[in-house]
């Protein structure tokens, strides 16, 4: 059997800072349901970027999420961080500010999803939705493919 291990807080937060990319769990229409989702971590905040649509009407109706991160070198050597918290979007413009600095230098990629615009058919226009997890508790489990047996 392989023996799994609980990280430490510092290797949680080192896990939390290098991945950048996880799994957002909320609840939508009374479901669970699971969307791949970029994050930023700022000393102990995270911070979730999107666009208004059903992600942020379903954390909006019931802000209590699970973010869920992993790094997988095989099955046999793993890191799986959880956290649990509270969604807040932010709505100070000097907030969205700082956060959209952080994002853009962390992971310049989303710069064209964050700088493009669009209208859809419906003429509905895409905004910027940036959250805040103030989290309730963390997790984290390790493996280095050691055995007990």
């Amino acid at each position: 059997m392989l023996d799994i291990d609980e990280m430490s807080s510092k290797e949680i937060h080192e896990l939390l800072h290098k991945v950048g990319y996880g799994h957002l769990g909320c609840i939508h229409e009374g479901k669970p349901y699971v969307m791949p989702m970029y994050y930023y971590l700022e000393n102990s905040d995270i911070y979730l970027f999107t666009t208004v649509g059903m992600k942020t009407h379903d954390i909006d109706a019931n802000p209590e999420i699970c973010l869920q991160v992993e790094e997988i070198n095989g099955t046999l050597h793993w890191r799986s961080v959880i956290v649990n918290g509270r969604a807040s979007r932010l709505t100070e413009q000097s907030d969205i500010d700082r956060a959209m600095h952080w994002i853009k230098e962390c992971n310049p990629t989303l710069s064209p999803a964050i700088n493009r615009t669009w209208t859809d058919a419906e003429g509905r226009s895409e905004a910027i939705a940036i959250y805040r997890i103030h989290q309730s508790e963390i997790s984290g489990r390790t493996t280095d493919g050691i055995s007990s047996r």
